[in-house]
């Protein structure tokens, strides 16, 4: 814990002639700043804690080749979302994907189930559940999984290769649309 203390120091002359002709020394207010010995363990365990969630974090990535079985044959265990905004969903999308927009992510995992249901059309994954994020160059996808890892997601995987790669990699078309 700090703690501030109050001293009050004069301020002494250059010249000792001056001193003596000075009625009354101006006072100023100095702080000084230190460390309590008494500092709660508590609050300094939880502070790392916090900080060790707020530092930057990498989380998986997967290649193409880890992407595609996905999208064939999709699981009620795992979730492929889109974290594109709906205007570039409409341009196609990864077959299996639901769109959740990275606009809305971080308040959206705090929606009750029946909530987020109704809102985006799809159930709430599980924090144990396997989620993997895909935006358009994979960016805003390694966002999505910091926002999910801080809201206490677990299983959170990266394709940082995202649409751009699944397009060219799929004949460059103009992909599936879910």
């Amino acid at each position: 814990m700090l703690r501030t203390a109050l001293f009050n120091t004069t301020r002494c002359a250059a010249r000792p002639t001056l001193l003596a002709r000075q009625a009354a020394r101006p006072t100023y207010q100095v702080f000084a700043r230190y460390e309590s010995s008494k500092a709660n363990d508590a609050l300094k365990a939880a502070r790392k804690a916090k900080d060790k969630l707020q530092k930057d974090w990498q989380g998986p990535v997967l290649t193409y080749e880890q992407v595609k079985p996905k999208s064939l044959s999709p699981s009620a265990d795992a979730y492929l979302i889109d974290v594109r905004e709906p205007d570039e969903v409409m341009q196609g999308s990864i077959p299996s994907s639901v769109n959740l927009p990275l606009s809305v992510l971080a308040n959206s995992f705090h929606l009750t189930p029946q909530a987020f249901k109704a809102q985006h059309g799809f159930e709430k994954p599980g924090k144990q559940q396997e989620v993997v994020f895909y935006c358009r160059s994979g960016m805003r996808s390694a966002s999505a999984c910091d926002i999910a890892r801080r809201n206490g997601y677990e299983n959170i995987l990266n394709y940082e290769g995202s649409w751009l790669e699944w397009t060219s990699r799929e004949g460059g078309g103009k992909g599936s649309t879910a």
